[in-house]
């Protein structure tokens, strides 16, 4: 016998997986990979990182992230130059071409998620949206969805990673 958080916790995988899925799809039009698509969507939303600190935030190993920023380097997406706040390091910026790649991505997946919502009537938008926020708010307190940020944009400063 199901309860409803058993119901619920299957549920929320599910959407995820599917609208993870989905997303891979609609964002192959930017001709990026999805671990690019990731790097660029967090410069984006950081600016200039260290390499090191890159990978952290989005949960990827060293390598992976170095080819990826190489990859994109050639493609002229981003630059990546030695640190001057750390010799040691190389810091990954944006470049111009990166940004509109960045723009053109997220307008997709906003139209994306314009038509998912737009199969809704206003009620049961308005009841995703309410759902939607307290997750987000769920998630915020989550040390798991933190644990890789710098201190300043997670709650608690405890290592989980």
């Amino acid at each position: 016998m199901s309860t409803n958080l058993d119901q619920s916790r299957g549920l929320l995988r599910e959407v995820a997986r599917m609208y993870t899925r989905a997303q891979r799809v609609v964002a192959d039009c930017c001709r990026t990979t999805n671990t690019q698509c990731h790097l660029l969507t967090e410069l984006a939303r950081t600016g200039p990182l260290p390499l090191s600190e890159l990978g952290t935030r989005v949960s990827l190993e060293k390598s992976w992230v170095s080819r990826a920023v190489e990859a994109m380097v050639e493609r002229g997406l981003v630059t990546k130059e030695a640190n001057p706040s750390d010799a040691r390091s190389w810091l990954v910026t944006l470049t111009d071409e990166g940004v509109r790649t960045v723009d053109d991505l997220n307008q997709t997946l906003d139209a994306h998620a314009e038509q998912l919502l737009g199969s809704l009537n206003a009620r049961e938008r308005a009841a995703v949206e309410n759902s939607l926020l307290l997750l987000m708010k769920a998630l915020r307190e989550d040390t798991a969805a933190n644990c890789c940020l710098p201190p300043p944009e997670r709650k608690e400063a405890k290592s989980c990673c």
